[in-house]
C-alpha cells in the first residue's frame, strides 16, 4: 500500500488585516475543543471576542510578519521541504485552522496515489484544544475526502529521546550564556480541560502532587507531559536544579488556567533578582505570535520594567536539523512497520 505523511500545525491568519485575524479568530475560536462550551454559548462569546480582538491581535501579527508571510506557516512549510528531502514518500502540510488546510493536504496525498498516511501532529504533548483537535478534524477530512485511506496517528513525543535531544541541540549556543534562571514556558489550557481528558476522573488536579504520582492519565495530561519534557531536558542539558522553573502563557477568559502564569513569572523573578533570563517554549516546534510577540517582545518589556537586566529568548527548533532528524526518525519507524 502506498504510503504519505501528514504535518499539522495550528495555523495562522493569511495576513495581518483585520478581516483575515477575524476570520482565523472565529474559526481557531469555534472549535468545540477550544472553547468547549454549547454551542450557542460558544456562538455568543466568539461573537463578544471577535469585537476587539482582531484589530488587538493584527497589530501584533503586524509585529512579527515577515516578506513570506506568518512565520510559523513559513516555518512549517520549509520543515516539509526538510523532511521531504530526506524521505521517499510524499510529505504533505495542513494547518488546523485556515491554509494551507487539512483538506488540499489529504487531496494532495491522494493524488500522489498516498493510502496508508503517517499523521504527525507538530504538538509534542496531548491537549484536546491542539493535538486531539487535529487528529480528529484529519479524521474527518479523511473520511470526506478518502475514506479508503488508513491513518496511523503519532502519539505525543513530550519524552521522546529524539526530541529532547533536538530541543536541547537547538537550544545549545543559550546554554552556554551566563544567566540566572532559564524559565520553561508552555501553552496554558484551561484547568477544566485537564479534568476532561483525564480518563479517570479521579486524578488531574484532585490528588496532591498528581503529576508526580503515575496514573492512566498522564497519558493525556498536558500538565504532566510537560513536566516530563522539563526533566528530560535539564537531565540531558545539565541545568542546575535551582536555576530553572516552569510556567504557562498564552491565557484567555476569566476561567482558571494552569498556574503559575509567565507573565507574573517573569516580574516575580526579576524581583527576586533573577537578572539575566533565558525562556524557552517547548511546547511550540515553531516560532509563531506567542513566542515571538508575547515572550519574546512583550515578555521581555515585563521583565526588563521589573529590573530584570538581560532576557533572552531561545528561538524554537524551527528547522533545526536534529528536529528534522527526529521527524525522519518518526517516518523510519512507520515506513518498517509494514
Amino acid at each position: 500500500m502506498s504510503k504519505g505523511i501528514l504535518l499539522v500545525n495550528l495555523g495562522s491568519p493569511d495576513s495581518p488585516s483585520v478581516p483575515d485575524v477575524r476570520r482565523y479568530l472565529n474559526q481557531f475560536l469555534m472549535d468545540g475543543r477550544v472553547i468547549d462550551v454549547a454551542w450557542p454559548l460558544r456562538r455568543l462569546l466568539v461573537g463578544l471576542i471577535l469585537i476587539k480582538r482582531p484589530v488587538e491581535s493584527g497589530h501584533a501579527y503586524e509585529k512579527i510578519w515577515t516578506k513570506d508571510g506568518s512565520p510559523l506557516v513559513v516555518t512549517s512549510k520549509h520543515i516539509r521541504t526538510d523532511l521531504q528531502l530526506r524521505v521517499n514518500v510524499p510529505v504533505e502540510l495542513g494547518m488546523r485552522y485556515q491554509n494551507p488546510s487539512i483538506e488540499s493536504a489529504v487531496k494532495n496525498l491522494v493524488a500522489k496515489g498516498a493510502k496508508d498516511v503517517l499523521l504527525i501532529p507538530l504538538f509534542p504533548h496531548y491537549a484536546m484544544s491542539s493535538y486531539e483537535s487535529a487528529v480528529v478534524r484529519v479524521q474527518e477530512v479523511a473520511a470526506q475526502v478518502a475514506p479508503q485511506m488508513k491513518l496511523t496517528v503519532q502519539p505525543p513525543y513530550f519524552d521522546a529521546p529524539d526530541f529532547i535531544a533536538a530541543l536541547v541541540a537547538s537550544a545549545s549556543e543559550f546554554l552556554k550564556q551566563d544567566y540566572d534562571h532559564l524559565l520553561f514556558s508552555y501553552h496554558g489550557i484551561p484547568e477544566r480541560h485537564l479534568r476532561k481528558s483525564d480518563p479517570t476522573g479521579c486524578h488531574c488536579l484532585k490528588v496532591e502532587n498528581c503529576c508526580e504520582i503515575a496514573s492512566p492519565a498522564q497519558a493525556t495530561c498536558y500538565r504532566a507531559q510537560c513536566f516530563a519534557t522539563t526533566a528530560a531536558f535539564v537531565k540531558l542539558a545539565g541545568v542546575p536544579k535551582e536555576k530553572y522553573s516552569v510556567s504557562f502563557q498564552s491565557r484567555l477568559g476569566r476561567d482558571p488556567w494552569l498556574k503559575p502564569y509567565t507573565d507574573y513569572e517573569l516580574v516575580r523573578l526579576a524581583q527576586e533578582g533573577k537578572k539575566r533570563m533565558l525562556v524557552i517554549c517547548p511546547a511550540f516546534v515553531s516560532d509563531c505570535l506567542e513566542t515571538i510577540e508575547e515572550i519574546g517582545m512583550r515578555g521581555c518589556a515585563d521583565f526588563l520594567a521589573a529590573s530584570g537586566k538581560e532576557f533572552t529568548r531561545i528561538p524554537c527548533m524551527n528547522e533545526h536539523p536534529r528536529w528534522i532528524s527526529a521527524l525522519e526518525n518518526m517516518v523510519t519507524s512507520f515506513l518498517k512497520q509494514s
